[in-house]
């Protein structure tokens, strides 16, 4: 795992690959998470917290946006793909401490989507929920609105892969990783923030890079 993990690094493109292919799969089935020590070709590290999660085909995959909204919608892939799209560079910074710098984004901005489905009076907060059954992560509404957010279909340039939360994810640009929530599922106009699954174990609710968990990382650019 050591030797694949340092050739993953220093590999060329099509090598780099092949050896992310390979740590995902181990990662995947891994009950200690060293592998999550690991780094990878791309620079980033597999995170599952409830371990293998089952794949969502194109088909299959439905976003669903409710609570406090005018209109309740599900959404297919094909839906989010019929829709304006928006491309982002950004440092991706995990709280952990390693961070992949200059890496693309795209997809729907979180405001379109709520703004089709139309906020209700009252609603401060968005709740979104993952197809892992147990992952999940809130933004205040001000946060969700942002230019920076998206709800992406793509990273680093392809679509997203299911071991980088694809088929789509969150993405929080100016906030760290965790705040970026894989597989997801589910976007819920709240009253109130409700606390995702890490802020439930002390992390901080409003994640911004480098004034975050006590951490003085630069903010991402």
């Amino acid at each position: 795992m050591l030797g694949l993990g340092a050739a993953g690094v220093a590999a060329g493109p099509v090598l780099s690959r092949a050896l992310d292919s390979v740590l995902s799969g181990i990662a995947e089935k891994d009950p200690t998470g060293l592998t999550g020590l690991l780094p990878n070709a791309g620079g980033f590290r597999y995170y599952s917290v409830t371990g293998p999660v089952d794949a969502k085909s194109a088909t299959d995959y439905r976003l669903t946006v409710d609570g406090m909204v005018d209109h309740p919608v599900s959404l297919t892939l094909a839906d989010l793909r019929s829709m304006t799209q928006t491309r982002l560079v950004h440092d991706v910074q995990c709280v952990t401490g390693w961070r992949v710098p200059g890496t693309p984004f795209e997809g729907v901005r979180l405001a379109d989507l709520l703004d089709a489905a139309g906020v209700r009076e009252g609603a401060t907060a968005v709740h979104f929920t993952c197809f892992d059954g147990l992952y999940s992560e809130s933004l205040t509404l001000e946060q969700a609105r942002r230019d920076d957010v998206l709800v992406a279909l793509k990273m680093q340039d392809a679509p997203v892969t299911h071991d980088h939360g694809g088929p789509v994810r969150l993405y929080v640009a100016p906030m760290y990783f965790y705040k970026s929530a894989k597989w997801l599922s589910g976007i819920t106009l709240t009253s109130d923030v409700q606390r995702g699954y890490w802020e439930q174990y002390g992390y901080d609710i409003d994640a911004w890079v480098g004034k975050s968990n006590g951490r003085d990382d630069a903010p991402t650019s």
